[in-house]
């Protein structure tokens, strides 16, 4: 069976960033993921592979009953470029790499190819 091809766009939008901005917040305080996401933006795009992403994250494939899994899954099909994934190396040794932005994407690729190279920015 043939892999479907995803389309990427070149760079994250512009609302990817206050995304990440609001996750992040959640995790370390506002200064600091403020000075993350500034990171991000400054960051050059790179790839990894979608399964060595969520080895690294440790967080669950999310089911096809997740609306937003099924948006994206919709996109990929219909050739819709999607947005790089934001990454965040944590500060701990060990700790799990954080997706800022990006989580329910990286969810819909992998369920058509776990091989696929994924754009990301990473800091």
């Amino acid at each position: 069976m043939k892999k479907q091809d995803i389309q990427w766009l070149s760079k994250p939008e512009d609302h990817d960033y206050p995304a990440a901005l609001s996750y992040l917040t959640l995790i370390y305080k506002e200064k600091h993921a403020e000075t993350i996401v500034k990171d991000l933006r400054a960051a050059p795009v790179t790839t990894f592979k979608a399964k060595d992403i969520f080895r690294a994250s440790g967080l669950p494939l999310l089911g096809i009953s997740n609306l937003h899994l099924a948006k994206d899954t919709d996109k990929i099909k219909n050739n819709v470029p999607l947005s790089p994934l934001l990454l965040a190396r944590p500060w701990q040794t060990n700790a799990p790499l954080i997706i800022a932005d990006g989580y329910h994407r990286l969810c819909a690729v992998y369920t058509f190819d776990e091989d696929a190279l994924i754009p990301c920015k990473i800091v």
